[in-house]
């Protein structure tokens, strides 16, 4: 929403008198994906997935800013399409997953950068170590499916960046890529 003629003082009072009113929505797991890269000794790079993961989610279209996530991905789910390759991911070297299965995500602020746009910024744990870190979300659409006009729809991307070396999550660093690109492709509907 666009108060670009208001005067400042009512522009303020409307912000402040604003309420937010997010209310939970469902991720659809099966429209949905959590991907990653991992630069390989400059030589290419390693491209991965989480197959497990969940969110709660609260969500107003009319206040973006009002919105919260809390994100786990089930860190044993990792797969990078290479089965010995995984295996040492999930083990002691990487996740250790048997110590620490999941990584979590929880949302602080969210900022509008834009039209479709916004600063997510949260805390996210892995290891059990906790940092902030801030993603960029951008709203590819949002309206009625149209196969149930009924049911709304809001299309996600969230794109940011991790140092695993942050995380104690630091071998073969740097020959193996630190920084890490991550991206979650999401559909989300109001929760029934």
């Amino acid at each position: 929403m666009r108060l670009a003629f208001a005067a400042p003082a009512a522009l303020a009072a409307a912000l402040l008198a604003a309420p937010a009113f997010a209310q939970p929505w469902a991720v659809d797991k099966s429209h949905a994906t959590v991907s990653f890269s991992v630069d390989h000794l400059g030589f290419s790079l390693t491209r991965g997935i989480f197959r497990e993961f969940d969110a709660v989610i609260d969500f107003d279209p009319e206040n973006m800013e009002a919105a919260s996530v809390s994100f786990t991905i089930d860190a044993g789910s990792i797969d990078t399409f290479w089965e010995a390759r995984d295996n040492h991911v999930k083990g002691a070297d990487f996740l250790d997953v048997e110590t620490y299965p999941e990584i979590r995500f929880v949302s602080k602020a969210v900022r509008l950068t834009g039209d479709d746009t916004a600063e997510v910024t949260g805390d996210v744990t892995i290891k059990d170590v906790t940092r902030e870190e801030t993603f960029t979300a951008t709203l590819r659409r949002i309206g009625p499916s149209p196969f149930n006009p009924e049911l709304t729809i809001a299309g996600f991307v969230v794109e940011g960046e991790l140092d695993r070396t942050e995380y104690g999550v630091s071998y073969g660093a740097p020959a193996i890529g630190t920084v890490i690109p991550i991206r979650l492709d999401l559909e989300i509907s109001p929760a029934k």
